[in-house]
């Protein structure tokens, strides 16, 4: 049987309205710093049509909504560099900017055993409707950013729980990293140098896969850039005072890698 005019149409209905934000925050697009900074998990928005994806307001403050200080991180970093950044501004349980498209939890169902309602027996086009409203968007701007020419270096900021499924997770940051060792070890030899307090894990809390990583192999190893992933341990940037430490830290970290790649 066809489908009727009235299923087709809803099915045309953008999810995002004139409300909602645009998915992809520019910060600095014309400076000509050879730095570009991503964020894709800074975001806590949840299109208005899918009200609060079912969770309480107190879940959507968790680490499964968004990545806990990054956003902020970033922010600062950008101003005080004056490089480029690009953010993504929705919840990371809406879609997944750093996942495959294609991956089964791109858009979760539970996350951390916290069930998604809203996230449940997904239909193919309701996925898709993600993929091209959100995903897509904000995965455009990074390649753009990159088909300037000027960018030498990409570093995409990340934050992790200090526990997860019960076992401590003891490095106070980590850089993930898979084909291009050589920037994630000049990024931990300098930090080691000047704060030796700093327990770096190489490759930790994560390891970088294909079926479940984007950044680094779609937009790293694929051009053949200079790139990492830098994870922060969440407590340590829960606050504003901690987003100021960490940026003042990673701040001369990033000038000395521009020297070094």
């Amino acid at each position: 049987m066809g489908m009727t005019n009235a299923s087709s149409a809803k099915l045309r209905e953008s999810l995002l309205s004139l409300q909602d934000p645009d998915p992809v925050e520019m910060i600095n697009p014309d400076s000509s710093y050879p730095v570009l900074l991503v964020c894709e998990h800074a975001g806590q928005a949840i299109p208005q049509k899918l009200g609060n994806l079912g969770l309480s307001d107190e879940d959507l403050q968790r680490h499964i909504a968004w990545d806990i200080g990054a956003a902020s991180v970033t922010r600062k970093l950008a101003d005080m560099l004056g490089t480029p950044a690009l953010l993504q501004r929705y919840s990371r349980l809406v879609i997944d900017c750093n996942r495959p498209p294609a991956a089964p939890d791109s858009s979760p169902a539970v996350s951390d055993h916290i069930p998604v309602p809203g996230n449940q027996d997904l239909s193919e086009e309701e996925r898709r409707q993600r993929v091209r409203e959100i995903f897509s968007p904000f995965n455009r701007a990074v390649a753009q950013a990159l088909d300037s020419g000027t960018i030498q270096i990409v570093l995409s900021i990340h934050s992790y729980t200090p526990y997860l499924n019960g076992e401590h997770r003891p490095w106070t940051m980590g850089l993930l990293f898979r084909q291009d060792r050589k920037t994630s070890e000049l990024l931990r030899d300098y930090v080691m140098l000047h704060h030796s307090n700093i327990h770096i894990g190489m490759n930790q809390p994560y390891q970088i896969e294909d079926a479940s990583d984007w950044f680094v192999p779609h937009h790293g190893e694929a051009r053949g850039l200079p790139h990492s992933l830098i994870e922060i341990r969440n407590n340590e940037i829960a606050d504003e005072a901690g987003q100021d430490k960490w940026a003042q830290l990673l701040r001369p970290v990033i000038h000395h890698l521009l020297k070094e790649v």
